[in-house]
């Protein structure tokens, strides 16, 4: 079963994969240091990646989004409106900003206007998500949604009326494409890939994300099949445990070799709309210990970047295999400093703890979401 999905993947790249390039952009970390107002937000709005998946999607931390640097570029209507957007796979809707929003976060941003798409059509639904910071509220509608080529007509999204607070004025991306399972979606909108699958737009009822490291060009999201040539090795096949989010199953948490955390298993979300790592707190502070960081303002974990050469690899252990992370991958180096890629969030679930596979990891291992059968493969990058 497992080879002949390898065997699918290679096939599907000359028959009908469609690559949509990732771009850098600004974060909003770095905008809102560049405008003088981050300790404003981090004072405001403390770190709480937790409410992203409390309440399925409904519960979106703008906090969440404060590292994210990769957005891709798609057109809504006819003729085609632009937007940047977060493809985001612990999300599941389609929202950008419309003509009908007047929250300052609006003012900067690509607003669609549904009177100047021939192929627009509204419905009375409205749609409403939490971000922490307060609420974006619109409603959705139908139209053609062009993602890299794949013209996917029909599409529901969000058009927002209301945006939260100020701080989203500064985010690198108009709106946010939603790629987890339906079951997730506010107002029970059908998502992106959920469109493109019934339509038979792609393939292989599957996509996949290579992040580049280091800031570098090549970012990429691949639908309807994945692409050998992003990594090496054999391709790991980690089943879903339940069905809404990418979620799977971890044996332990390893540092230096030894399991200091998820000792009798838990659970992990592959989540592109995550910059860091994040689980429990009282394991995660462990392995800030081990690592040698130390909480500095606003509960941020500080390192001392001289430090580096000398600390520990971080393995995480998926289905019998173990993916180890270098202090490289899991150190951030901004504007000067260094902090850690690993986060406190505390949120039990039926299965066990969570923990939130970021962008941390996803740049270490090419990540391939595959709704046909309901398993994430994972691969080491190059």
């Amino acid at each position: 079963m497992k080879w002949a999905l390898v065997l699918l993947g290679l096939v599907a790249l000359s028959e009908c994969m469609t690559k949509i390039p990732l771009i850098k952009g600004k974060s909003m970390r770095q905008a809102l240091i560049e405008a003088g107002k981050l300790e404003e937000f981090l004072e405001k709005y403390p770190y709480d990646l937790a409410s992203k998946y409390s309440n399925f999607a409904s519960n979106m931390p703008m906090y969440n989004y404060m590292d994210i640097e990769y957005i891709s570029v798609i057109t809504i209507g006819t003729p085609p409106q632009s937007f940047k957007v977060l493809p985001d796979t612990g999300s599941a809707n389609l929202w950008v900003p419309s003509v009908y929003c007047n929250s300052y976060a609006c003012s900067n941003h690509q607003k669609f206007n549904p009177a100047l798409s021939s192929t627009f059509r509204a419905l009375n639904t409205p749609v409403s998500i939490s971000y922490g910071t307060g609420s974006m509220t619109g409603f959705l509608g139908y139209d053609t949604v062009n993602v890299g080529g794949i013209v996917d007509t029909n599409q529901e999204f969000g058009l927002s009326q209301t945006e939260p607070g100020s701080f989203l004025y500064y985010s690198p991306f108009d709106g946010i494409m939603g790629l987890s399972y339906p079951t997730i979606s506010a107002s029970s909108a059908t998502p992106v890939f959920d469109n493109m699958m019934k339509q038979g737009l792609v393939s292989q009822d599957l996509f996949s994300i290579y992040l580049t490291r280091n800031g570098a060009s090549g970012s990429v999201v691949t639908f309807g099949g994945y692409d050998s040539n992003y990594f090496t090795g054999q391709v790991n096949w980690v089943p879903i445990t339940y069905e809404g989010y990418w979620q799977i199953a971890i044996e332990n948490v390893m540092v230096n070799g030894q399991v200091v955390a998820c000792a009798q298993g838990c659970q992990g979300i592959v989540d592109s709309g995550t910059s860091l790592i994040a689980g429990p707190p009282s394991e995660i502070s462990i392995i800030q210990q081990q690592i040698g960081a130390t909480v500095g303002s606003y509960n941020q974990y500080v390192i001392n970047c001289q430090n580096m050469g000398s600390m520990p690899d971080v393995t995480f252990t998926i289905n019998g295999v173990q993916y180890t992370l270098p202090p490289r991958a899991y150190v951030r180096q901004l504007y000067g400093g260094c902090s850690s890629g690993f986060q406190s969030m505390n949120l039990p679930s039926a299965q066990g703890d969570l923990w939130i596979l970021g962008d941390v990891f996803i740049r270490e291992y090419y990540a391939i979401f595959d709704r046909g059968n309901n398993v994430v493969g994972l691969a080491t990058a190059v």
